[in-house]
C-alpha cells in the first residue's frame, strides 16, 4: 500500500515521518472556502476530506492523508492572518484568553479499507502578553502561515500558559489515530506511540 500525505506543510511531514514509514507528498488541489453556515468542526473536517480527495482521485490504489487545523476564539473561527497587522490583531485577541484548536484528519483508503475521519480538540490558555512581547514575537516571522498567528512548536510556545490535549494535534496532525488505522490495515512500523509520548514529554505538554 502506498502512503501519501496531501499536504506541503513541513510540520505535517515531520509528524508523519515519526512513523518511520515511506510516504510521498503531494500538494492538494483544493480551495478552502469558509462558510458561516458550518460549525468549525464540520468545516475543518470538510477541508481535510477535500485535500485528501483531491489527491486520491489521481492515486486510486493508495492511502491518502489529508489534514486541516483551525482555531476557535469566543465562538469565532480563526485561520491564518493575511498580513502582519491581522496577525497582531489575532495575537492581541488571544492574549490572556482560552481558545480551542481543532485539527481534522481524513484518510481515504483506495486499498479496500474503510478510511478514517476524525476531529481532535485541544484547549489552549494563553499568557497575558504585553504589547512589547507581541511585537517581539511578530518580528521573529513565525506568524503569517499559522492559524491564530502563532507557532506552538516555535517561539509561540512562550505565549502559552497551559494546554490540554494532544501536542501533535495542536501542531497540525494527530499521529495516534493515523497509527491506529494503519495498524488495523496490517501495516507495521517500528514505533510504539505510547513510548514516543513517554520519550518526548513535550508531546504531553509537561513543559508547561
Amino acid at each position: 500500500m502506498k502512503l501519501i500525505l496531501a499536504s506541503t506543510s513541513p510540520r505535517r511531514q515531520e509528524i508523519l515521518t515519526l512513523l518511520c514509514l515511506p510516504f510521498e507528498v503531494f500538494a492538494p488541489e483544493f480551495v478552502e472556502t469558509p462558510s458561516i453556515h458550518r460549525s468549525i468542526e464540520a468545516e475543518v473536517l470538510a477541508f481535510a476530506v477535500g485535500k485528501a480527495h483531491s489527491i486520491a482521485t489521481h492515486h486510486p490504489e493508495s492511502i491518502v492523508i489529508g489534514s486541516d487545523t483551525m482555531i476557535c476564539l469566543d465562538g469565532e473561527k480563526m485561520g491564518k492572518p493575511s498580513d502582519s497587522e491581522e496577525a497582531k490583531r489575532m495575537l492581541c485577541a488571544l492574549s490572556g484568553k482560552t481558545h480551542r484548536i481543532y485539527t481534522a484528519v481524513a484518510l481515504i483508503d483506495g486499498c479496500g479499507g474503510p478510511g478514517l475521519q476524525i476531529v481532535e480538540e485541544v484547549l489552549v490558555q494563553m499568557r497575558r502578553s504585553s504589547a512589547t512581547e507581541i511585537e517581539s514575537y511578530l518580528n521573529c516571522n513565525e506568524s503569517l502561515d499559522k492559524a491564530g498567528a502563532y507557532s506552538i512548536q516555535g517561539r509561540g510556545a512562550e505565549l502559552i500558559e497551559s494546554i490540554h490535549g494532544d501536542y501533535l494535534a495542536a501542531v497540525g496532525m494527530p499521529l495516534r489515530p493515523i497509527a491506529d488505522y494503519l495498524t488495523s490495515r496490517g501495516i507495521s512500523f517500528p514505533l510504539d506511540i505510547d513510548q514516543l509520548y513517554t520519550n518526548k514529554p513535550v508531546f504531553n505538554w509537561r513543559r508547561f
